[in-house]
Parts: structure tokens; C-alpha cells; sequence
């Protein structure tokens, strides 16, 4: 727990703030909802949950899969036409997305 919030509070210390819009974000998703799914819930096996994810890690994530930075086969095309503003913008609305973590019973 002491590590992930250490990262956490690294994460939003060398990332600059997102002013992004979510429903812009939203609108966006719409390219993203074959693998990550509209509500942010992975539909493949290989691609991460992004709701709930904390902004400033999802702006960080996509904007190093457009600068090349972080490498993956889908996410290095898919990224690289997205503007600073339409990152911002995704990372507000699936930050923005609220899930709820149920421990096994």
C-alpha cells in the first residue's frame, strides 16, 4: 500500500495537471471502446481496465505511447494522432469514471 501511494503521489508530482474535459473525453472514447470498452471496462484479455485509473498515470501512459517512449502494437498507432487535448480529455473522463472494488468474499 506504502508503495503505490508513493507512486501515486510521484505520478502527480512530474506530470503536469490535466485540464481535461470529460465529456469531450467521452466523445472520444468512442475509439477506444473495441478494446477498453465506453465504461472503461477492458473487453479483451490484453488490455487494461482504464476506469477509475488516476489522470495524471492515463495522460502519462498515452502520451508516452504517442512519442514512442512506451511500445505496444495497438496503443503506438491508436495514440498517435491524439492531441494534447484529446489526452487530457480521455484522462478526465476515465479518471472521472467511478468503480466500486469488492474484496473476495
Amino acid at each position: 500500500m506504502t508503495r503505490t501511494l508513493a507512486l501515486l503521489i510521484l505520478l502527480g508530482a512530474t506530470v503536469p495537471a490535466a485540464a481535461g474535459d470529460a465529456k469531450a473525453g467521452r466523445a472520444k472514447a468512442v475509439g477506444c471502446q473495441a478494446c477498453h470498452g465506453l465504461d472503461g471496462l477492458s473487453k479483451l484479455p490484453d488490455a487494461p481496465n482504464l476506469a477509475g485509473q488516476v489522470e495524471p498515470y492515463l495522460v502519462k501512459a498515452l502520451t508516452e505511447f504517442r512519442n514512442g517512449t512506451r511500445k505496444n502494437e495497438v496503443m503506438s498507432v491508436a495514440a498517435q494522432d491524439l492531441s494534447d487535448a484529446d489526452i487530457a480529455n480521455l484522462a478526465a473522463y476515465y479518471s472521472g469514471i467511478q468503480i466500486d472494488v469488492i474484496p473476495p468474499g
